[in-house]
């Protein structure tokens, strides 16, 4: 298996403190997204974190080996509706969770 962090980055820094009813509906359609990556045992984690510099989102993913986690973040409604979001994408080479 291989594992991978990734960090959505929203369209501005203070976009968890006014965000708008449309990124909203946007955002929803984001976690149903990653929810059902979730139900297929593909994300371990995800959500959003409150840095005080500026909030981010992050999902820790788990794929077959040789498989890539940049078709999951293109596929992101918030990328998909091109609305100013981008994800960075890292490799976990020796992730540890329980029954590893």
């Amino acid at each position: 298996m291989r594992y991978f962090f990734c960090k959505l980055h929203p369209p501005r820094p203070n976009f968890m403190s006014d965000i708008t009813a449309a990124e909203t509906e946007l955002m929803q359609a984001h976690s149903l997204y990653w929810r059902g990556l979730m139900a297929k045992g593909l994300v371990l984690a995800f959500g959003p974190v409150a840095d005080p510099k500026g909030g981010f989102g992050i999902a820790v993913v788990r794929l077959a080996d040789g498989a890539d986690a940049r078709p999951l973040a293109d596929n992101d409604p918030v990328i998909r509706a091109n609305a100013g979001f981008r994800f960075e994408i890292h490799p976990m080479p020796n992730l540890l969770h329980p029954g590893s």
